[in-house]
């Protein structure tokens, strides 16, 4: 091989031109039809502030310019949108040893591909790390293919890229950050990077169980502000524990933003509320559509424990009750419940009881006890507010457990869990693990779908919720009560074998020997009832139990 013939340096900042994909004749050492030949790389290195450099067996390795090196790194942000990328230039015949050098050191960019730039050589797209890296290569001898370091002003994402999932992006960004930093990059803080994040308009809460490794706190700001950008948030909050206490307040801290209050829209009906005081529970959307779906006209609600309007909102806006009395303690909730009954203009057919609900007594034709893992201490509340001279509905939430039995299921009445079209329903827990986000999932994929039937379990629950219920009325009114099992649906999988359920229970006194004139009452009285032809309200004659086929006839 002939001497090498020494070179003066690249001028400062030079610009690559506008790059195209590299092709494999490109990386053979080939020459494309209509481009010349790739003319030779300098050989010896570039003079620099540092030392001379000893060059390597074969080549030399040329050193990178002064200005280039000196250059501040581009932001990921800028990355993000396509912004300049660094990147090491070498000739076509050596772009693959060089490719596996990179990878072996960990300093490829993934992100990107191989490209051909002007003169036909071809650029590897490396970490920002790899500058101070190359650097060190090259001086301990260790480097030994011609290369030179500058910038690509378009660099081509890989195909790998564009098909990333969420969280494959963020935990490539968090890799490049962690590595940029000159700190390794482990299984831990692998496992340590969420794969599921509940998204509530620009703002991404966080499971407790995420980030907990002890370098996350040596990143400062910088790793939260890489976290929002890589999942497109503007603000960033972990969520905690839910504080012991009968108000259910959340723990969660604010990682990035000003403030937790988010707005966002479950079938039609706006909520708000501030993330770091108030629950928000998206599994529970499945009972908002069936609670949307209930026949309420004429009727007055009252939700004893109505938090920012979950249900509340649900039974005035689409259900279509005429009144709601909303019972709430904790006054963060109730701050947000006003605003959301403004959002959705129904302000004047609600009044809300801010923690004292006692004067509340005979107004209710139903009534939502929606509390978990028992709302059982609000059985005698529920008593005292229905009417005592017609009766109503109680809607009961309650976690019952239920070891795994398929073949000893039983069928259930038949419900609609059809979803609106083209609704669009925000804090949901997403997987980032698909490539296409779905409202409906929950945290991790994981949500249980369960069937539509009433297991063993929960049918003895509710025969005992219902005789207790009863007996509780009975004491109350100093008269005969019956209790009727509408309906048992199963919202969501709580825990292993614990599962969220939802007794419709209907509550009536005994009939008088009059017509029955209640708010559902039969025209035709109490002869057509007694001879089973009743066609307009919830009673069956034969047995005393009512259906929700004929609530709905």
């Amino acid at each position: 091989m002939p001497p090498a013939q020494r070179r003066p340096p690249l001028p400062p900042g030079p610009k690559a031109a506008a790059a195209a994909p590299c092709s494999g004749k490109a990386l053979r050492g080939e020459t494309e039809p209509g481009h010349s030949a790739v003319p030779p790389l300098p050989t010896q290195p570039y003079e620099l502030d540092a030392p001379s450099c000893p060059p390597c067996r074969h080549h030399g390795v040329p050193r990178v310019p002064q200005a280039l090196s000196q250059r501040p790194a581009a932001p990921m942000a800028a990355r993000e949108r396509g912004g300049p990328v660094l990147a090491l230039v070498t000739e076509p015949r050596f772009a693959q040893r060089l490719r596996r050098h990179l990878e072996e050191e960990q300093l490829l960019d993934a992100r990107y591909r191989l490209q051909e730039v002007a003169g036909g050589s071809v650029a590897l797209p490396v970490l920002e790390v790899a500058e101070q890296r190359l650097r060190a290569l090259q001086e301990s001898g260790a480097l030994e293919l011609p290369c030179r370091l500058l910038r690509i002003q378009s660099p081509i994402p890989s195909k790998a890229a564009s098909v990333r999932t969420p969280a494959q992006k963020l935990c490539s960004e968090l890799r490049t950050m962690v590595l940029g930093l000159g700190e390794s990059w482990s299984e831990e803080l692998e496992h340590d990077v969420p794969r599921s994040w509940q998204r509530h308009g620009d703002l991404v809460l966080l499971s407790e169980d995420s980030f907990s490794a002890a370098l996350w706190t040596k990143l400062g700001p910088a790793l939260w502000e890489t976290v929002a950008s890589a999942l497109g948030a503007q603000r960033l909050a972990r969520r905690g524990r839910v504080l012991p206490g009968g108000m259910r307040s959340p723990s969660v801290t604010l990682l990035l933003g000003q403030d937790g209050w988010v707005e966002h829209v479950d079938n039609g009906i706006r909520y708000t509320f501030d993330v770091t005081k108030c629950m928000f529970s998206p599994g529970n959307i499945t009972e908002k559509l069936r609670v949307a779906s209930l026949p309420c006209a004429g009727e007055v609600l009252v939700d004893l424990y109505a938090g920012i309007g979950y249900f509340t909102l649900p039974y005035l806006v689409h259900a279509a009750a005429a009144f709601a009395h909303a019972c709430e303690w904790n006054h963060h909730a109730v701050e947000a419940l006003r605003r959301n009954l403004a959002l959705n203009g129904v302000q004047d057919r609600c009044h809300i009881h801010h923690g004292d609900n006692r004067q509340l007594q005979d107004v209710a034709d139903r009534v939502n006890l929606g509390l978990i893992p028992s709302s059982e201490e609000g059985w005698p509340v529920a008593c005292r507010v229905l009417k005592k001279g017609t009766g109503g509905i109680l809607h009961i939430h309650h976690n019952v457990e239920a070891l795994p039995a398929p073949s000893c299921l039983q069928p259930a009445v038949p419900r609609n869990e059809q979803r609106p079209p083209g609704d669009s329903s925000s804090g949901e827990w997403e997987d980032g693990q698909r490539e296409v986000q779905s409202p409906e999932e929950t945290e991790g994929g994981g949500k249980e779908r369960l069937a539509a039937r009433v297991r063993p379990e929960w049918q003895r629950w509710a025969e005992a919720a219902a005789a207790r219920i009863r007996g509780l009325l009975e004491e109350l009114h100093g008269q005969p009560w019956r209790t009727s099992i509408l309906h048992i649906e199963a919202v969501k999988s709580y825990a292993p074998h614990v599962h969220h359920i939802v007794l419709d229970l209907e509550c009536r006194p005994t009939l008088p020997a009059g017509p029955w004139r209640g708010p559902r009452a039969c025209e035709t009285g109490v002869a057509a009832l007694l001879a089973g032809r009743c066609d307009g309200c919830l009673h069956s004659a034969s047995s005393g139990q009512a259906t929700q086929a004929q609530a709905k006839q």
